[in-house]
């Protein structure tokens, strides 16, 4: 594949993939800085890719995650705070996206890798097992279990989230 292939694969595929590491980081920086690491990772290989690259790259995104965190890999934190700005109230509804992320991030780092990309991104399990490189089988009992866990997590007692 040429370099402007990879360059128009970066315009057309970072927004989707930034919003990937957003969501296994929950840090716009952190998840800019992993999104940017997974695609240098993937320039290094890009020649060798003959099938769709995104598969590919999203594998280097969740594994390089994976690997920052089991190194407990702390990069720089914005510390200034921002002015807020007027907005609706929406407590509710920040609530219980609080909540959602904290028991996401209560569940085992490949679980939450699970879930993020089935019901975040909206990956199909066949698709999640390529991305992960595990069997389909292991892809549906990750599901499963995680989901299980949100159910029976005390802390995450919203109804009517988890059917």
């Amino acid at each position: 594949m040429s370099d402007s292939t990879f360059e128009d694969f970066v315009a057309t595929r970072s927004p989707r993939l930034l919003r990937t590491a957003f969501l296994l980081t929950h840090d716009w920086a952190l998840a800019e800085d992993l999104l940017q690491t997974a695609l240098v990772r993937a320039w290094g290989a890009w020649k060798r890719i003959d099938a769709d690259p995104e598969p590919y790259v999203r594998a280097i995104l969740v594994n390089t995650y994976a690997t920052w965190w089991r190194r407990r890999w702390r990069n720089e934190r914005p510390t200034e705070t921002l002015p807020e700005a007027a907005v609706a109230d929406r407590t509710a509804q920040v609530d219980t996206r609080d909540q959602v992320w904290q028991a996401l991030g209560r569940l085992p780092r490949r679980q939450r890798a699970v879930l993020v990309l089935r019901y975040f991104e909206e990956l199909s399990e066949a698709e999640i097992a390529e991305t992960l490189g595990v069997s389909l089988g292991t892809v549906k009992s990750q599901a499963a279990r995680a989901l299980a866990k949100l159910r029976v997590d005390d802390a995450f007692a919203l109804e009517g989230v988890l059917k």
